[in-house]
């Protein structure tokens, strides 16, 4: 009898062993599958706890107008964006040769304030801006890619960068697509990432127009291009983000913004030779073209609210099983 019992205890400890081999091996799955693994990226490297937005805000602050630009190549371009497609369907490692071999790496961060992990990807020389000024992106790992936000002119249209990083922490499943060089860097406008359809900026968009997802492009103006206005609001080209730029603007005025709505009116700004809204609206895709003042982007309480107003709409995207 005694023999008995400690063969069912045996196998019951086995049984449990097993159990929790099984479930192990799903959480290893899981984490790879997702590029990190018990808080390290694919590479084996630790992921790292950073402040995003100071992460970008730092970076974005060595962009110069006098900087050098290279325009890049075909295949660079498709390159980046190919392993940004790659990132999105859940294959770093897959993504991480090829980034290398245009000279850009791949990281995964943990941002300190929601703990949400990001895929980083940035052009070489470490932390420092690029002497090529192409592109950084930031994927939200944390959740399905839903949405993205834009800024094609950090510095330039000055602290639309900090906008675009609050935006992407604001709200689940959204992508960060930043130019990497000042808009006046190099010669004939090369830089200008809004108005290009050669650059990595505009490469990775076009990834992620035609996978559906819906975008929101930050630009800024001088206060005296539209007096009286604190927003100017517009979908570019298309008109397949009419509803949400509706949404948006209510919710911009209920926090007592003016805001100039470009379908409703004429605008100064409207954005509607934007390059990225060109495409959007070959797809069909939802585009939000948005103009803030200097006196909205110089005000840390106006960017907490104009990145509460822009939440109504990402969080909405978030949600969408659609993309």
């Amino acid at each position: 009898m005694t023999e008995i019992r400690a063969k069912a205890i045996t196998m019951a400890a086995v049984t449990v062993a097993f159990g929790l081999l099984v479930a192990a091996w799903s959480t290893y799955t899981i984490a790879r599958s997702s590029g990190d693994d018990n808080g390290r990226t694919s590479d084996g490297a630790r992921a790292s706890g950073v402040p995003l937005e100071r992460r970008i805000t730092d970076f974005t602050a060595g962009l110069d107008p006098g900087a050098d630009y290279r325009e890049p190549r075909r295949a660079e371009r498709r390159a980046v964006a190919h392993a940004v497609g790659l990132i999105l369907d859940g294959h770093p490692d897959r993504a991480r040769p090829l980034l290398a071999d245009v000279g850009f790496r791949l990281r995964t961060l943990i941002d300190t304030g929601t703990g949400r992990r990001y895929a980083e990807l940035s052009d070489r020389t470490g932390d420092g801006p690029d002497p090529r000024g192409w592109a950084r992106v930031y994927v939200d790992l944390s959740a399905p890619a839903r949405w993205s936000v834009q800024v094609p002119h950090p510095v330039s249209d000055a602290d639309t960068e900090r906008l675009g990083a609050r935006v992407l922490l604001d709200s689940p499943g959204g992508v960060l697509v930043l130019a990497g060089a000042h808009r006046r860097a190099g010669d004939d406008d090369a830089a200008d990432a809004a108005h290009r359809t050669d650059s990595v900026f505009d490469a990775v968009c076009d990834e992620l127009a035609r996978r559906g997802l819906p975008g929101v492009q930050i630009h800024g103006f001088a206060d005296d291009s539209a007096p009286g206005r604190d927003v100017v609001a517009s979908t570019g080209k298309g008109r397949a983000g009419r509803p949400d730029a509706r949404r948006l603007a209510a919710a911009l005025s209920s926090r007592h913004f003016s805001v100039c709505r470009a379908w409703v009116r004429s605008c100064p700004l409207e954005g509607r030779d934007n390059v990225q809204g060109h495409r959007a609206a070959t797809e069909h895709v939802p585009f939000l073209h948005l103009e803030f003042a200097r006196s909205v982007r110089a005000s840390d309480p106006r960017i907490r609210r104009a990145v509460a107003a822009i939440g109504t709409v990402t969080a909405r995207w978030a949600k969408d099983d659609a993309g």
